[in-house]
């Protein structure tokens, strides 16, 4: 079946806002309704660090003698933290791909992308609602991820709370722009797989969440220098860790976010209303 191309009709900013409302509210009702989500933010915290932190003192000899070249290298005295921080990032980019990213997809597998697509609301809200509780979550993963670091581990924290904050505050618009960029690709070719391993697999080698950058190959900094997870890790191993952490250290990161920010959410913007268009020519919408 092919969607007309013609509007179906306007809808006001009011009745857009419960639009928005009524997704943010069911998305959140789904996480809250299926409580092993919930005990997986406690636990992959724990889990995927392990493999970086266990390896490295393994590598580091049975006296620790090698973390001395980890500090001549990266400027911490806190390796675990140092990890804890990159791992932290790279599970949050993680998973907004694989859930803000696959958001439309799964709602055409419930079976109700198509008749909600139909009604006169802003499209762009059912993207928007089910990405507002996603970041709640992250926010609560973040949290839970930081008390368990310092209980268990023993990460000190020895940075400024309010400039972590900011840092994840500013950290927000890059990373939840890509993933609207992935949702909207996924309007028409219904899998982005692919695309997910790309971009985190990029993540993880190019950004240093277990390394620092400068051991890489000049070509290599200079593809890092391109993606805004790097300073994302780089800002809140200073926000978090650096004592007397001032906002003149943090400023270069946070700028560099608000520029790759504003980038993606115009990137993912855009994308999402040219992508819409083409469904409703095509009727790719309607087609699983």
């Amino acid at each position: 079946m092919t969607t007309s191309t013609q509007s179906i009709g306007h809808s006001s900013p009011l009745a857009d806002l419960r639009a928005l409302w009524a997704v943010v509210r069911r998305e959140w009702l789904y996480f809250v309704r299926y409580p092993s989500w919930i005990i997986a933010l406690i636990i992959w915290p724990l889990i995927f660090p392990m493999a970086y932190l266990l390896t490295g003192r393994a590598l580091a000899g049975p006296d620790g003698s090698g973390m001395a070249q980890f500090q001549l290298v990266s400027g911490s005295t806190d390796f675990f933290g140092y990890v804890a921080i990159g791992t932290t990032i790279w599970m949050w980019q993680n998973i907004v791909l694989w859930n803000v990213g696959f958001s439309l997809r799964n709602e055409q597998m419930r079976g109700t992308l198509e008749s909600n697509w139909l009604s006169p609301t802003w499209r762009f809200a059912y993207l928007l609602g089910s990405t507002i509780p996603q970041v709640l979550q992250m926010l609560m993963l973040i949290l839970v991820s930081a008390l368990e670091f310092s209980l268990l581990f023993g990460v000190r924290f020895d940075g400024s709370l309010w400039l972590s904050v900011l840092m994840i505050l500013a950290t927000i618009p890059s990373i939840y722009g890509l993933g609207f960029a992935f949702a909207s690709l996924v309007i028409t070719v219904k899998e982005a797989n692919a695309f997910v391993f790309l971009v985190r697999g990029m993540v993880m080698i190019f950004c240093g969440i277990t390394f620092p950058i400068s051991l890489l190959p000049g070509w290599m900094q200079s593809v890092a220098l391109w993606m805004p997870q790097t300073y994302a890790i780089n800002g809140m191993r200073l926000a978090a860790m650096k004592p007397a952490v001032t906002v003149a250290d943090v400023w270069p990161d946070i700028r560099a976010l608000l520029l790759f920010g504003a980038f993606w959410l115009v990137v993912g913007y855009t994308l999402f209303n040219w992508m819409e268009r083409r469904a409703r020519r095509t009727g790719a919408i309607g087609q699983y």
